[in-house]
Formats: structure tokens, sequence, C-alpha cells
């Protein structure tokens, strides 16, 4: 009697099991597969950077979007590959199952948001302009170069002209610090691109020569079809070793002293960046330049120009000679009246 009460108990307890495992499957088939509970069509929930699944779950659970935080991290179970989920902003709709918002915040369906670096910025620009945007998460507490070149991992190295203009999208909760990462590999990687298909016998010994040279092409003109022009004017002035002589890098040079007027002393002021007193290259790029000018430094056009003068309408004269510039120079700049100072190269 004793062996068929046991048999008995066991059979019992093996039905009761697959009663139990039947019953939370469809219960579990039954939460995969429900919609949410959502009291709207739609609602935003946002996963930040180092959040794990069981957060998510929990804050799934407590805003009473989902029923049971343990079956919705039971659903990764159901992936062979470890799970990642992606920090953002999603929108989840009333819709969704949890199998969906699981699927969504694996695959990173985020909601995007975009920042633009203008060409011909200064990188103090681009600070302000990232301290300004009301997406990206602030960690910078100091505009010091060397303090975020630092926290870039970079300490050595001068921050201007190493971030690539461009317009860039990005999910909410990214850091200023990685989006400054972003911008800058981005650069670097444009930049070796362009520097391995370069014109032959430019006098530029470095992909960073070329980044510097492009950097004062952006700052001289905002004509785009001018560019290689420009280039193939300073290629000119740097083989036949003149000065460069461009105003561009006075101003930089002078800094926040600069107060929109460049006078006859600020020509003579001796700083690193000053191309009147100084021959060949800045010390370092004098902003942020864009793919075009990268490309024409390193594609410049074929003219013998060496001297350009601004013609009041956004673009430049070109000219061969200095006699030619001068002309140009009292034509454009002066409106007919004798320069009080002699014509420059740029």
């Amino acid at each position: 009697m004793a062996i068929r009460a046991v048999k008995k108990l066991i059979y019992f307890l093996i039905l009761a099991g697959l009663l139990t495992s039947l019953f939370l499957g469809y219960k579990f088939h039954q939460f995969q597969t429900q919609p949410i509970q959502l009291d709207t069509d739609s609602a935003l929930f946002t996963i930040y950077s180092g959040n794990t699944l069981r957060q998510v779950a929990q804050r799934l659970a407590d805003k009473g979007y989902i029923v049971d935080p343990l079956m919705f991290i039971a659903l990764s179970k159901l992936n062979d590959e470890k799970v990642h989920i992606k920090a953002g902003e999603y929108k989840i709709k009333s819709t969704h199952s949890p199998q969906d918002l699981f699927q969504l915040f694996q695959k990173g369906n985020s909601i995007l948001y975009s920042f633009t670096i203008i060409e011909g910025w200064t990188f103090r620009q681009l600070l302000q302009a990232i301290k300004a945007d009301p997406v990206l998460v602030p960690t910078i507490d100091s505009i010091d170069n060397s303090s975020v070149m630092a926290k870039l991992g970079y300490p050595d190295k001068h921050p201007e002209g190493l971030f690539l203009p461009d317009t860039y999208h990005f999910p909410r909760g990214t850091t200023d610090i990685s989006f400054l990462k972003r911008a800058y590999r981005t650069m670097q990687d444009t930049l070796q691109i362009e520097w391995k298909t370069r014109d032959k016998g430019l006098p530029l010994q470095s992909a960073y020569e070329a980044l510097i040279l492009a950097s004062i092409i952006e700052k001289e003109t905002g004509a785009a079809f001018e560019r290689p022009l420009i280039a193939a004017a300073f290629i000119q002035r740097l083989n036949k070793k003149m000065r460069l002589q461009t105003d561009p890098t006075i101003i930089y040079g002078l800094g926040e002293a600069f107060d929109g007027n460049i006078r006859y002393k600020d020509l003579r002021k001796d700083t690193p960046y000053n191309t009147y007193i100084h021959k060949g290259l800045t010390p370092t790029p004098i902003a942020l330049p864009g793919k075009d000018a990268i490309r024409a430094a390193l594609h410049p056009a074929k003219s013998d120009a060496i001297y350009f003068v601004a013609k009041g309408d956004g673009t430049h004269h070109f000219s061969k000679t200095l006699t030619e510039h001068n002309a140009a120079v009292t034509k454009y700049q002066l409106k007919g009246r004798k320069p009080k100072r002699k014509a420059t190269s740029g």
C-alpha cells in the first residue's frame, strides 16, 4: 500500500508540475503578446547610460506599463546572444507588447536629436554651442583647452581644428564628451582618407599641416567654388617661401583682444599666428575646417594666381602679380583712393 501511495503522490506531483508549467507558459505568452498599459496612445521612456535590464524592467513596472518585471527580464532568455539594451529616449506606443519593447530597446531605435558643427567655428565657439544645447548631457566643467582634451584622452593635443563640421544625430543621454569624441574620430577618418589621395608635389609634410591650411582656407572665403583657388594661391606662396599674409590668422592670434577691426599695429604684433611676420603655416589650425576646405587644401586649383582681394560681394579678385593685386585693392577696397599702407597678399 505504501508503495502505491508513493506512486500516486509522484504522479500527482508530476501532473501538478505539468499543469503549473502550462499555466506559467500561458501567462508568459500572454505577457509577451498583450499590449502594454498606457493611458495615452504613446509615451516617452528613457533608458539612461549604465542602466541594467533589471533597472529598466522595474521602472516599466513602476510606471504601470507592464505587470511583472521578472517576466520582462525572462524575455532576454529567449535570445541566444548576450542582451544589450541601448541608452536613449524611446517613443513607446499603446499597441506595443513587452516583446516589442524589448526588441525596440535592444535595436536602439530611440528618438534621435541633431547638432550641427558649423564650418569655420573656433573650438571655443563649439564648446559654447555644446554648452547651450538642451539635449547633450553636460560633463565639461571647464572650457580650458588642456582640461577638455585630457577628458577626451589626448592631453597633449591642441583642440583647434580637430572636430569635423557636420550634422550629427544622437540619442538623449549622450554626453558632451561622447559627442566630441565622435566628431574628433570623424575628423581623423576624413583627414586620413583625403591625405592618402592628395595631389603630388604639395609643400605639406603631414596631414596635420593640411588641416592647418584647410582652416585658413575656410576662414578666407565663404564661397565654396573659391576654396580651390584660395588653396592654389597659398600653395604658390608656400612654394615661393613667401609669407601667407592672411588676415584670419591675425584675428586668431589676437584672440579676445580683437574688436572687429584689424589695425596696422595688429599686423606688426608678434604672435605665433601672425603670417605677416612669420613664414609658413601657423602652429595650429585657426578654425574647424569642413570637408570641402580639406579637399581644396589637398587638391588646389590649377592657377598661377598668388594674390587675392575681397570684392565686397563675398568673392575675391585673384591676381598673378603684385601690381595687378595693388590695382585690385584700390578698385575693390579703397574705391579709387590711395592706400594708407602697403597692399597685402590676401
